[in-house]
């Protein structure tokens, strides 16, 4: 099988090359995790280390730090999920010679999402549901980031070499069988890239939570540029893109310890 797969994130976007190895080194293991506790660790330094006037002492408390970033992580990890449960069925099912002509009118739905600025994608699901919070927002998420998963389920299981597939058909395997034995596992190195691009989408997206009652880390971003406060927009900052480096890099080591050894 080749070692470069067209991981499509969206219509028309370039291949992204998948590298397929057998187990992450110790190396691998440990650069993130201590990377990002470097970068955390000197930036709490450095904010510790100024004189902080009373606003940017009430942004900046553990207490609201921890609560914004527990209620950013709860945004990523519903929304991923249910792209998950929704959208890897169904890259499933496209892929299957029944469902084919169907292809072309589902993908277009699911470019709607990625068509659709962050922020206009949010305003319009705010209206539809009428009201402020937690779910509307899981569902704008949802919308923007169902693309990449479900392309990349459908490229991954598509790339899978036919020979094998009849091979394992040849030793009396079931369709069944064949798909959660060989297809799957065959595939799970660009569903992986698919999971990271919508992850990522999300951690990023679900910034602008805090515009639809349903908080996160966008909520320290946003007082950090409205009140003018360069440490509070700095620890904001911080905040959003080691959480995205985290799980990118969690999604990534998954990915690694789940491919067939030597895939």
């Amino acid at each position: 099988m080749s070692e470069t797969a067209a991981a499509a994130l969206g219509s028309g976007a370039a291949p992204v090359k998948v590298v397929h190895a057998d187990r992450p080194t110790l190396v691998e293991w440990l650069g993130m995790p201590v990377f990002l506790a470097a970068v955390l660790g000197a930036t709490y330094y450095w904010v510790t280390s100024q004189e902080l006037d009373t606003i940017e002492q009430r942004v900046l408390t553990r207490e609201l730090l921890v609560e914004k970033t527990v209620e950013h992580l709860q945004l990523t990890a519903v929304s991923t999920l249910v792209v998950v449960l929704l959208a890897v069925p169904l890259g499933i099912l496209l892929t299957r010679r029944v469902a084919r002509p169907a292809v072309p009118v589902v993908l277009g739905v699911a470019n709607i999402g990625q068509g659709i600025p962050s922020f206009g994608l949010l305003a319009v699901i705010f209206v539809a549901f009428g009201s402020l919070g937690f779910t509307p927002v899981v569902v704008g998420l949802v919308a923007y980031s169902l693309l990449p998963i479900l392309r990349n389920t459908m490229v991954g299981l598509q790339q899978v070499d036919r020979n094998l597939i009849k091979a394992s058909k040849g030793m009396g395997m079931s369709s069944l069988t064949v798909l959660l034995r060989v297809e799957l596992p065959l595939a799970v190195p660009v569903m992986v890239a698919g999971l990271r691009t919508a992850l990522i989408i999300n951690v990023g997206t679900a910034t602008l939570a805090t515009f639809f009652g349903a908080g996160g880390l966008g909520y320290v971003v946003y007082n950090g540029i409205t009140l003018n406060r360069e440490t509070v927009l700095i620890t904001g900052v911080v905040l959003v893109s080691g959480l995205a480096l985290l799980v990118d890099y969690l999604a990534g080591m998954a990915g690694r310890l789940l491919s067939p050894r030597g895939v």
